[in-house]
Parts: C-alpha cells; structure tokens; sequence
C-alpha cells in the first residue's frame, strides 16, 4: 500500500492548537494508524462525541467546537479519517484498492476508533459534508454503538432500494451526464470530475499554488462569497444542476483551481476573514501539499462504485431510528445539489428527527463559520438526548 509521509509530525502538523485540545495516533483494529484531535480526555468516564470531516477538510476543521463540547463534559473526538491528514495505512493510488473507501468500510474506521479509546458507545456522531453520510450509516448500521446522530451540509436520503430496471437507472445517469456536456457552454458535475485521474494534480500543483487555490475554493462556498444564493431544484434535469455555482457544476475543460479562481477574494477580503485567517489555512495547505487530494477523492469513486451501492442494498427498506438533527449554513447550496434529499431525510430516511437549522451567516463549512450557532445547536440536542 502507498502510506502518506511521516515527514510531518503530529507536533508541527496543524497551527497552534488551543490549550486543551490534544493530537495523537492510535490504532483503530481496521488497518489504520488513525491520527486524532481530542479534548475532554482528562477526566474518564465521560460520553463520547465523535466528528466526522469533510472534503477537503481534516480532524483540524472541528477546532472551534471541540472545547466548548468539552467543556459541556464530553470526550470530544475528530479523526483525519481513512486517506486523510496524519492517519496512516490507506492506500493513496488511483488505481489502488478501492474497496477499502466504501461506506462500511468507513463505518469499520469509526467502529474500531471508538473501541480503541475505550468507549463502547458514542452519545453522538456528527459528520459534515462527505462525513455525513459516513455518520448517517454508522447511526444506520449500528445504533447500539452510535447511539445519535448529527448530520451537517449533506442531506441524507437514505439507503438504496432493491430496483429492477438497473440498466435503466445506469442509462439515465449517463444521460443526464451527456446532456450536460450538451448545454451551452458544456458542463461537468463535480463529483464526475473528482473521479478522473488528473483532478488531484489539478489541484495539487495548481498554477496558484494551493494556498490560493484553497483560500478561493473555501471562499467560494462559504457565506462570504455573493453568488451563493441557493434554493431548490425543481429537478435534476442538467438545465436544474447547470443553475448552481459552478463549483458545482463546473464548465467542461476547466480544472477546479481554475474553477474557483474566478472568485478569488481580494486581500482586503482574505485580512476580514476571522473564521479561517492564513495561518489556520496554512494548516490545510501544509497537509494536501504532503498527502495530495487522492485519499479524498477516493471517497467520490467508491461511493459512485455498483460495488459499494450493492453492499448498501443489505439495508434496503432501513432507516435511521435513533435521534437525528440537520445542521447547515443558510448559505450553502450542498443541501440542494440532490433534489428532493432533504425532503426525503425529513419524512423517510429518519424517523426521529428533532431539528433541521439553517444558521444564518454560514454557507458550507457552518462549524468553521458559525461555531458558536453550531455548538449550541449540537449541545441543545445532546441535551434533549439526555
């Protein structure tokens, strides 16, 4: 297997951590040498919160919840999970294994992590952007162990079903691909490129360099930037999806860099950012410069695979029966991108919803641009949990 370089230690890795939060490695019984961010360690006892990151976030992107969950009295937990940051044993090629990125197999990372601290359950799981659906399984899969869930940016529609007409489903997914090739100018989801080869050098040795590609593509989607104006779709027609920003839906023949930096801040912008100011997004540029984006793109391809949606059909029929919540910036248009998921979260895929909050002020990454909003949304639904 390619493993990430050592070369960055958990010591010199991330900016200055406030006092309080720890960083430190351990083995989670599934093949991996996770590396973790936690607070609340001091004192045994104490229920676990357990944070699930995004793309392309790590452990570091939950650094202004973590203290005051702590302080609320839990074991606050963030991982860089599997081919992310500082945890070590994914297999970081492109044409690597990819099994080892399916969502079980994810759900086996937070299961064995859990274990190895000691814990044998969690008071909630909490995943963001491509986490959440990770978190959405693990409340799925074993509602013994994660015993709530908080799910954040990314609805959750629930499990595939049984169909029979799979040709057809696979021929209008490359339908609708096709037609956005066809508008004027030509489009591309994301996530299609995402999975081609190159978008990690893309976006590894932008011509930018990546501090500035990562400080335009955090930018571009946070509640800074005016073109995020988001609504719902009527449909996920190609003339529906071609509305959205075109991070989303990108123009055919650009790269992402080259995407986002048509929204590059000015400095005046970058020095008023007091959620994520150059050295705390230094720390970003600093891991992907040593890693790559491939661990996280891997994400993309496997959860498209036929293989990974066959493994889910053990679930058809299932939903999530322990609490949930949904928590989201106003100003992001990741709770839209799948038309009809956030109503189906709502009334199909989990049955005890307590709260759906679109905290105003915050576009996608919410817990960066809102902690304050963010953690009492988390501890006022840890609280009715109690």
């Amino acid at each position: 297997m390619s493993q990430i370089s050592t070369a960055i230690s958990t010591q010199s890795f991330h900016s200055p951590l406030p006092p309080g939060i720890r960083s430190r490695r351990l083995d989670n019984g599934n093949g991996l040498d996770m590396h973790i961010l936690e607070a609340g360690f001091e004192q045994p006892g104490r229920e676990c919160v357990l944070l699930l990151h995004g793309f392309p976030e790590l452990a570091f992107t939950w650094r202004k919840v973590m203290l005051p969950l702590a302080a609320a009295g839990y074991h606050v937990v963030a991982p860089d999970q599997r081919g992310y940051g500082l945890t070590e044993g994914a297999d970081l090629r492109f044409d690597g294994e990819l099994s080892q990125y399916h969502l079980l197999n994810l759900v086996r990372d937070a299961l064995g992590l859990v274990f190895a601290l000691g814990h044998s359950s969690v008071a909630a799981v909490v995943g963001h952007d491509i986490g959440s659906p990770v978190a959405a399984t693990c409340a799925l899969t074993r509602p013994d162990i994660f015993r709530a869930v908080a799910l954040m940016s990314a609805p959750y529609p629930g499990v595939p079903h049984f169909r029979f007409d799979g040709r057809k489903s696979a021929e209008q997914a490359a339908r609708l691909h096709q037609d956005l090739a066809a508008l004027n100018p030509p489009r591309l989801h994301y996530q299609r490129y995402f999975c081609t080869p190159q978008a990690n050098d893309d976006m590894r040795h932008c011509p930018q360099g990546l501090h500035d590609f990562l400080r335009a593509y955090f930018h571009m989607k946070s509640a800074d930037w005016p073109g995020s104006t988001p609504a719902p779709l009527a449909s996920a027609s190609a003339a529906e999806l071609a509305s959205m920003p075109e991070y989303y839906v990108m123009q055919a023949g650009r790269t992402m860099p080259e995407t986002v930096a048509t929204a590059m801040p000015t400095p005046e912008q970058v020095s008023a950012c007091a959620w994520l100011p150059d050295d705390e997004l230094a720390t970003y540029a600093r891991v992907f410069a040593e890693t790559g984006f491939q661990g996280g793109l891997q994400w993309y391809r496997a959860f498209a695979s036929a293989a990974s949606q066959a493994e889910l059909l053990l679930f058809a029929g299932k939903t999530i029966n322990v609490p949930s919540c949904f928590i989201a910036g106003e100003k992001d248009w990741g709770i839209y991108q799948s038309p009809g998921a956030f109503e189906a979260m709502q009334s199909r895929a989990c049955t005890d919803i307590r709260s759906c909050d679109l905290l105003p002020g915050a576009g996608h990454w919410v817990q960066q641009e809102q902690p304050e909003l963010v953690v009492n949304k988390l501890l006022g639904f840890l609280a009715g949990l109690r």
